[in-house]
């Protein structure tokens, strides 16, 4: 499967943009078309899963979430391919051209979990920047991904493309250990999910990973935060999708805003959030939050990603304090600070490391679409090639292309 897929490479290294575009927007329609042979998948493996598990949002698809699906497509059919771009180019005074031209990586592998819109994500862009795709996705979605690659592969085979160009490997781990070994065939590997896998990935992989690390994300409210606008943000953070890697995991309060906790904290309550307080914070909110959702919070309180609707409180007395909490604890994937004292905001910026940092914003932006890059593959928390969303531009690497006219080297 992965020979047959580096040589599809090859081809589509060959093919115009005009007839990948023409490829996604039919997938976009055909999608569409489709939405109830998708549903009928994904009832089966949902019906696996426990409602109250967070990730059967995740792992859920419904004819809104197939829509705005192929909306993404169309989104990504009408961006402009980065691939065969020059970033550079100067004239040597020995005669030669040398240019720096965005290439393809040729074949990405993409290993994921629970959640099959992916699928289409991973595709969608891959293709658009003229890779092949290899999708190993997890048992939870087997049904589902199987459809969607499916339904992908009539596309392909109909705009006179070789199927091969998306591969989707058996849900079993064997397959991931294949794909992990494959030096040679495929060029890199990103992983989406959960911490463990992760870290899995990165410890056994031979081939290069870029990885999309978990989301510890953190909140600080400063002293010289406005309620309202804190407020929001932080029920916004917490609360529009628990899900997923950009939901607040952790609020820094500064402890003369202490007081303005309950108030902070009472849309949460009509979440059903519960909220792991320190000594202060619990202090504070004692009385002014349901008994049954406050606890105290332990060492295990804090770098955790929940996934859920929890949520740890941590009281600092200054924001080098809660620079240095969120430095101890961060997975550098989103940070926010909430002031309107904009030198401060400034400063948290230089202290705080993370592929995202916020002002007086929700965390829950940190998504390609919301970057205006279209659809995402992931977020990239490290710093080599890609960090952050990581979209069409960060699915290319580069070459130099020199020209010369006979010149030899002495």
């Amino acid at each position: 499967m992965l020979e047959k897929a580096r040589e599809a490479s090859r081809h589509l290294a060959l093919a115009d943009n005009g007839v990948i575009d023409r490829t996604l927007s039919d997938l976009a329609s055909i999608t569409l078309h489709r939405a109830d042979d998708i549903i009928a998948a994904n009832r089966l493996d949902i019906a696996r899963m426990d409602p109250a598990n967070p990730m059967y949002d995740r792992l859920m698809l419904d004819k809104d979430r197939i829509a705005s699906i192929a909306g993404d497509i169309r989104n990504v059919a009408g961006m402009r391919s980065p691939v065969g771009e020059t970033l550079s180019e100067k004239s040597m005074q020995n005669g030669l051209e040398i240019k720096k031209v965005r290439v393809p990586f040729g074949v990405i592998g993409v290993i994921y979990e629970a959640r099959p819109n992916v699928s289409f994500d991973v595709f969608s862009l891959c293709f658009k920047a003229a890779s092949v795709a290899v999708l190993k996705g997890g048992s939870d979605a087997e049904n589902s991904n199987r459809v969607i690659a499916g339904i992908i592969r009539e596309v392909l085979t109909a705009n006179g493309l070789p199927p091969e160009l998306v591969t989707l490997l058996p849900s079993d781990r064997s397959s991931a250990a294949e794909l992990m070994s494959a030096v040679g065939l495929v060029d890199v590997i990103i992983p989406r999910g959960s911490s463990s896998l992760i870290n899995y990935v990165r410890e056994n992989s031979r081939v290069p990973v870029i990885e999309t690390g978990a989301g510890i994300c953190h909140t600080y409210f400063d002293v010289a935060a406005d309620l309202e606008k804190g407020r929001a943000i932080i029920f916004n953070a917490k609360t529009r999708r628990v899900s997923v890697c950009n939901a607040l995991d952790c609020l820094v309060i500064h402890k003369d805003r202490l007081g303005d906790l309950p108030e902070i904290a009472k849309p949460l309550a009509g979440k059903n959030v519960v909220i792991y307080a320190d000594h202060e914070s619990y202090s504070a909110l004692s009385g002014h939050y349901p008994e049954d959702l406050l606890e105290k919070a332990t060492e295990e309180s804090y770098g955790t990603e929940f996934l859920d609707y929890k949520m740890s409180v941590r009281t600092v007395a200054s924001l080098e304090e809660a620079a240095d909490h969120v430095t101890r604890y961060t997975s550098m994937h989103s940070e926010a600070i909430i002031t309107e004292d904009m030198e401060r905001a400034a400063l948290y910026t230089r202290l705080v490391d993370a592929a995202c940092v916020y002002i007086n914003a929700s965390t829950a932006f940190t998504d390609g679409a919301q970057f205006g890059m279209g659809a995402e593959i992931g977020i990239s928390t490290q710093k080599l090639h890609a960090r952050g969303p990581m979209a069409l531009e960060e699915l290319t690497s580069y070459k130099y292309i020199v020209t010369g006219n006979g010149q030899t080297r002495p």
